[in-house]
């Protein structure tokens, strides 16, 4: 098992901010990185004011919140990941995106260094073909909120070796998270399951089968579910509930795949959920 002290985290979005603070709050040395230096500033921000609910809870200590932000450094350049140990990309959800970054950091980080992808639906050995360690290349699937969700959908590419795996694996023990692996088929384990579920919701808001309301109710009450999905999907955010449902449906070519027509106007008016102020609800 390699020597993992430091963690860089790219993008300060609201995963990657998460995956900082957990990484961070069990010990490790974080830099996180985005080439925008207001979202550094909101992720520190954000990050402080999830440690201090911990804090206020009995969850976490004063000092121990104090500490975890002591471990957390931003950077707005990818260079300053040279030093890190392992990396974790929580960047925009675009394949070519996430290639020209991995291989950015190819040239960068050590040949040792497994890189990883927080992807929810790309295909990891495409991003992995983008380097020359596709061994070491990986994805780590954290759930939404990140500091309070348990599982870590963990993804073998084609050429990902099992220590690469087993390192993964280990590190969300650290985490105190619960890794379960899924193999690299459009959508994984969690999508391929939760979004046509969501967008059958949209369907049937949109064919008047019945009221927002009694859409997530249904879910709510009847299938036990904590939150509806026309709810869940304002939360995960509609742009990101489209372009993975474009990812199953180009990659899988299955017609029940096909976005729902009221998802993609949505998406085209800006109403994106909970971001943007308004979704299938009003925030």
């Amino acid at each position: 098992m390699p020597q993992i002290k430091r963690i860089g985290v790219i993008g300060a979005g609201t995963m990657g901010n998460g995956i900082a603070q957990v990484f961070a709050q069990s010990g490790f040395d974080v830099r996180l990185v985005d080439t925008v230096a207001p979202a550094l500033d909101r992720a520190r921000d954000t990050i402080s004011k999830s440690l201090g609910k911990f804090v206020e809870k009995g969850k976490l200590t004063a000092e121990d919140r104090d500490a975890a932000l002591g471990r957390l450094q931003t950077a707005t350049e990818v260079a300053s990941l040279a030093d890190a140990d392992y990396v974790v990309e929580a960047i925009v959800e675009d394949a070519r995106a996430k290639r020209e970054l991995f291989a950015q950091l190819d040239a960068i980080t050590r040949p040792d260094v497994i890189l990883t992808s927080n992807t929810s639906s790309i295909s990891i050995t495409v991003i992995g073909a983008a380097t020359k360690r596709p061994d070491k290349v990986l994805g780590m699937h954290f759930m939404n909120p990140v500091p309070l969700m348990t599982l870590v959908e963990v993804i073998r590419g084609q050429a990902t070796s099992p220590e690469s795996m087993a390192v993964a694996s280990d590190l969300c023990a650290k985490l105190g998270k619960t890794a379960l692996e899924a193999a690299d088929y459009p959508g994984f384990i969690a999508n391929r399951i939760l979004m046509p579920m969501i967008n059958e919701a949209i369907y049937a808001l949109m064919e008047g089968v019945g009221t927002r309301e009694a859409i997530d109710g249904v879910m709510k009450l009847g299938m036990n579910h904590p939150m509806g999905p026309l709810t869940l999907a304002d939360f995960i955010g509609l742009d990101v509930c489209l372009a993975i449902l474009n990812v199953l449906h180009d990659g899988l070519g299955d017609p029940k795949y096909r976005p729902c027509p009221l998802l993609r106007r949505m998406v085209a008016a800006g109403h994106l959920g909970r971001k943007s102020g308004q979704g299938f609800y009003k925030y």
